[in-house]
C-alpha cells in the first residue's frame, strides 16, 4: 500500500494513517489547499473487508465537506446498493434516509406497512419520504394478514406474556419484517434497515425475522451506529441535510398502534408509582364514563378461531375493528404493567386492547366446554412458552411453528358461540354452547343418573387418598 509523501511542516499537521494509492491523490489535493482543514483523520470500517475507506474534511466554516472515494457512490461506512427502510414518516426515520445515503452511498426505498395504525399516520408519507431523499415509498395493506396469520394463532394458543400483555407489538413486527424481505426481493435491494433503538425488543424482532427469511440481506440499525443521541441532534442533522422536519406535535408518550392494540410508554409512566392520566387513553373511554347500560354480544368460533359477531360472518380484520369500537365504548381492555424486556431491563407500559380482550375471553371460555382437564393444563403450560417465543421475536422459529400445529390440533373441536356481557370495563360470560361440548347435563345434574352412580365415589376416594393414608399410618405407628 502506498504511503503519503512528506509535506512542509505546518502547525496543524498530524500523523496520518496509511491510505490506498488512489486515495493519496485525493488527500494531497485537499491538504495542499488547506492543511488546517483536517481536524481529525479517522478511517472507518466498511460493511465488508477490502472496501475503500473514506477521508472526511471539515473546513473553517464548520460545514462538512464530504470527500468522494475513488469508488464513486461509496459512503462514509462502506457501500450498499439499495436499502429497504421500515418507514413511519416521523423524525427518526426521516433522518435515517439521508443518513443511509451519506454513510452507505445507497438508494433508499422506504416501506410502510398498514397494520391498522390509522389513516392519519399514512397521509402524505410518499411526499415526506421523497423529500428526505428516498427514491420511492412502498405501502402494503397487511391488516388481514396480520390478524389472520399472526393475531389469531396467538389467540388460539392463549398466548399472554407475563400474565397481562396480549403481545400487540410483538405480533406486528414479524409481519412487517416479512413484508420488508419481500419488498427487498422485488426492488433488488441488498440490505434492510429499521429505526429501532438499541434498548428495546423491536430490534430483535425485526432482525430475527430477517435472519430466518433471507440471511443474505445486510442489516443496518442506525441507532446502534450513529452519533445522534436525541431529538435535538436529529433535528440538527435534518436541517443540515435539507430534510423537512416533521412539524407534528411530539407526544410526551412513546406509542405504538395497530389493529390489535395501542401501547403507551414514557413520561410519567416511567415511575410505576404514577397513575396514568385520564387523557392519555385513545382507544377506550374511562370505565367510569362508560354507558350505564350493559351490552350483550355473541362471538362465533370455529376450531378455536373467531369468525362472526352477532351471527354475522366477518373477515378477521373487520371483526377485530368492530370489536375495538364496541369494547372501547365500554372501557374494555386497559392493562397497566411492568414487564421484563428481552434485553434485560424492566419497563412499564400501558396497553389498550379492547377487541382483543373480548376475543380472548370468548375463546378461553369456550375451551372450558370443549377441552378436558389434562388438555387444558398442557395447553396452558405451552401457552406460556409460546408467548415468550413471540415476545422474543422468534415467530419463525421451528419450535413456535411446531407448537402452533399442536394448538391447531387440540382446538379442532373448539367450535360454538359465546355470549358476553360488557359493562364499565368488565367482560363476563352470559352463556355459551358448542356441538362438541363435553358437558353433559344428565351426568352433572344433582338428579339421579344411570351413567354416574354416586356410590362409586367411595372406592375412588379410598384409592385416590391411599398415599395420604399410608403416610399418616407411618407417622402414627399404625
Amino acid at each position: 500500500m502506498a504511503q503519503l509523501k512528506a509535506f512542509p511542516s505546518h502547525p496543524c499537521a498530524t500523523p496520518t494513517p496509511s491510505l490506498h494509492a488512489t486515495e493519496n491523490i485525493l488527500f494531497n489535493r485537499v491538504w495542499m489547499a488547506n492543511p488546517c482543514s483536517f481536524k481529525k483523520l479517522k478511517p472507518r470500517a466498511g460493511v465488508a473487508a477490502g472496501r475503500l475507506q473514506v477521508v472526511k474534511a471539515v473546513s473553517h466554516s464548520d460545514t462538512d465537506v464530504e470527500v468522494s472515494e475513488a469508488k464513486k457512490g461509496s459512503g462514509l461506512r462502506g457501500k450498499l446498493n439499495k436499502v429497504v427502510l421500515a418507514y413511519s414518516g416521523g423524525l427518526d426515520t426521516s433522518v435515517i434516509v439521508p443518513w443511509l445515503r451519506e454513510n452507505y452511498g445507497c438508494d433508499v426505498v422506504c416501506f410502510t406497512a398498514d397494520v391498522g395504525q390509522g389513516i392519519k399516520e399514512l397521509d402524505g408519507l410518499e411526499a415526506k419520504a421523497k423529500a428526505s431523499g428516498a427514491s420511492q415509498l412502498v405501502v402494503k395493506d397487511l391488516k388481514e394478514e396480520f390478524v389472520k396469520d399472526y393475531v389469531f394463532p396467538c389467540l388460539r394458543a392463549g398466548a399472554i406474556y407475563e400474565r397481562k400483555y396480549l403481545l400487540g407489538t410483538s405480533m406486528a413486527r414479524p409481519v412487517i419484517a416479512k413484508a420488508m424481505v419481500d419488498v427487498a426481493k422485488e426492488v433488488g435491494a441488498d440490505a434492510v434497515s429499521h429505526g429501532c433503538t438499541g434498548k428495546g425488543n423491536d430490534q430483535v424482532r425485526f432482525e430475527l425475522t430477517f435472519f430466518a427469511l433471507n440471511p443474505k440481506l445486510n442489516i443496518v440499525a442506525p441507532w446502534r451506529e450513529w452519533d445522534i443521541t436525541g431529538r435535538e441532534d436529529a433535528i440538527e442533522y435534518a436541517k443540515k441535510h435539507n430534510v423537512p422536519v416533521p412539524v407534528t406535535k411530539k407526544s410526551i408518550y412513546s406509542r405504538d398502534r395497530n389493529l390489535w392494540h395501542l401501547s403507551h410508554e414514557g413520561d410519567i409512566l416511567e415511575d410505576p408509582a404514577n397513575e396514568p392520566k385520564k387523557d392519555m387513553y385513545m382507544m377506550s373511554v374511562d370505565p367510569e364514563d362508560a354507558p350505564d347500560q350493559a351490552e350483550y354480544l355473541e362471538i362465533g368460533i370455529e376450531s378455536g378461531l373467531p369468525v362472526s359477531l352477532n351471527g354475522k360472518t366477518l373477515s378477521p380484520a373487520t371483526l377485530l375493528a368492530e370489536l375495538n369500537e364496541i369494547g372501547g365504548k365500554h372501557g374494555i381492555g386497559r392493562i397497566d404493567m411492568v414487564e421484563n424486556r428481552l434485553v434485560g431491563m424492566k419497563s412499564r407500559g400501558v396497553y389498550e386492547t379492547p377487541g382483543g380482550t373480548i376475543l380472548f375471553k370468548a375463546a378461553r371460555e369456550l375451551e372450558s366446554l370443549t377441552l378436558d382437564r389434562e388438555t387444558i393444563q398442557v395447553k396452558d403450560t405451552l401457552a406460556l412458552k409460546y408467548a415468550e417465543l413471540v415476545y422474543a421475536g422468534r415467530w419463525f422459529d421451528p419450535l413456535r411453528e411446531s407448537m402452533d400445529a399442536f394448538m391447531q390440533k387440540i382446538t379442532a373441536t373448539t367450535t360454538g358461540s359465546v355470549t358476553l356481557k360488557l359493562y364499565k370495563g368488565s367482560v363476563t360470560v352470559a352463556g355459551m354452547k358448542s356441538p362438541f361440548s363435553l358437558y353433559r347435563q344428565d351426568i352433572s345434574s344433582f338428579e339421579g343418573s344411570e351413567i354416574y352412580d354416586q356410590a362409586d365415589a367411595a372406592g375412588f376416594i379410598r384409592l385416590y387418598g391411599l398415599p395420604l393414608k399410608v403416610r399418616a399410618m407411618l407417622e402414627q405407628g399404625l
